[in-house]
C-alpha cells in the first residue's frame, strides 16, 4: 500500500499469546492479525474507518475491535506486557521525564452521544482495573459533553491533553488524556501513579523510577512534596517568582530546591517520545469521538514504539 504498517512475523509472535480468544456463542471471530494490521493501517494514516483497504477485511469489524478493545483494556494489557518483557531484560532506562502535549481534535470528534462507554466483558485480560487508562487512571466516562470526552479550549481551538510519562529511551510509560485547558500541574500526581510495570517472575509490578525530569509548569509545593514523600529523586528547575518569594521570606523561606543540569539533560527523551507518538496521524490529529477510543488510540501507538524499540 505504499506505507509498511504491518506487523512482522516476530511481533506477531509476541503478541498472538496475549490476544482474548472468541468465546464461540458469536461465531467465529476474523482472524486477529488482520484486523490489529488494520487498526495499525488507520493509526498511522488517519484515513476514515470506511476508507480502509479491503485487504484488512470489513471495516465495521476493524473499528468494532479497535473499540471493544479500548473499552475492556486489551490495549493496555498489550502494553503493559511488552514493558514487562523489557523490565525482566534490564532494557529500561528508569531516570523518568514527565511532559505533556496538546492535540487539535478535528471537527468531526465532537457530537458523541450522551451514553457511556461499554462494560468490560468478562474475558478480558486487562491488567489492573479494566476501566483504567495505561496510567492506572479513570477513562473518561462519557456522556458529560465535551469535557466528559476529553476535549476542551486552549489556544488551539478545540483540543485534547495528552500527559505522559517516558523512560530514557523515548518510550511512553504511563498515559492521561485530559481536555486541552487542563494546567500540566494538575495531571501530576495520576501519571506518575499510572507508571506500574508488571514483573513477568511473582511480584509487585515496579512504580518507582530512579528519578524524574520536569519543566517549569510543574513547580510547586505539592509536586515536590509528592515526590518526596515517595522519595524519588526528581530535578525540576525553580520559576523565577517563586524564587524571588522565597529570597523576600530570608531564612523563613528555607533552602532552594536542589538542580540537577546534566539529569535535566536527559528530558528531552519525553519530548522525543512525544514526536515518536505523533508521527502517527491518528494521534496528532483526534478524529475519535469518545474520550476512551481516543485513549485506545493513543495506547496502541505506543504498543507499536515498544514493538519496534
Amino acid at each position: 500500500m505504499g506505507i509498511h504498517t504491518d506487523l512482522t512475523d516476530a511481533q506477531w509472535e509476541r503478541l498472538e499469546p496475549f490476544l482474548p480468544a472468541s468465546n464461540g456463542r458469536c461465531g467465529r471471530w476474523r482472524d486477529h492479525r488482520q484486523v490489529v494490521n488494520g487498526v495499525l493501517y488507520r493509526l498511522r494514516t488517519g484515513v476514515q474507518w470506511r476508507g480502509l483497504p479491503e485487504q484488512y477485511g470489513p471495516w465495521k469489524t476493524v473499528h468494532e475491535r479497535h473499540r471493544r478493545w479500548s473499552a475492556d483494556g486489551t490495549w493496555e494489557m498489550l502494553l503493559r506486557r511488552m514493558q514487562a518483557e523489557a523490565d525482566a531484560a534490564d532494557e529500561i532506562d528508569w531516570d523518568v521525564a514527565v511532559d505533556s502535549t496538546s492535540v487539535r481534535a478535528h471537527q468531526h470528534a465532537a457530537g458523541a452521544r450522551l451514553a457511556p462507554p461499554p462494560r468490560a466483558h468478562k474475558g478480558a485480560r486487562a491488567v489492573g482495573q479494566s476501566r483504567s487508562g495505561p496510567g492506572g487512571t479513570e477513562r473518561p466516562a462519557g456522556g458529560g459533553g465535551a469535557g466528559g470526552e476529553a476535549l476542551g479550549r486552549s489556544r488551539g481551538g478545540f483540543t485534547t491533553k495528552i500527559h505522559l510519562s517516558a523512560d530514557g529511551r523515548c518510550r511512553v510509560l504511563s498515559l492521561v488524556i485530559t481536555p486541552g485547558q487542563c494546567a500540566d500541574c494538575t495531571q501530576f500526581q495520576p501519571v506518575m501513579e499510572g507508571i506500574r510495570v508488571p514483573r513477568l517472575a511473582a511480584g509487585r509490578p515496579r512504580t518507582t523510577p530512579n528519578s524524574v525530569s520536569a519543566d517549569k509548569g510543574y513547580s510547586n509545593r505539592r509536586t515536590r512534596h509528592y515526590l518526596r514523600r515517595r522519595g524519588i529523586r526528581h530535578t525540576i528547575p525553580e520559576k523565577r517568582d517563586q524564587a524571588a518569594g522565597r529570597a523576600r521570606r530570608g531564612s523563613a523561606g528555607g533552602r532552594p530546591p536542589g538542580f540537577d543540569k546534566d539529569r535535566y539533560k536527559k528530558r528531552n527523551t519525553v519530548e522525543r517520545a512525544i514526536n515518536k507518538l505523533k508521527a502517527f496521524r491518528a494521534v496528532a490529529t483526534r478524529y475519535d469521538k469518545r474520550g476512551y477510543v481516543y485513549l485506545g488510540t493513543v495506547t496502541t501507538a505506543a504498543l507499536v514504539i515498544w514493538l519496534r524499540s
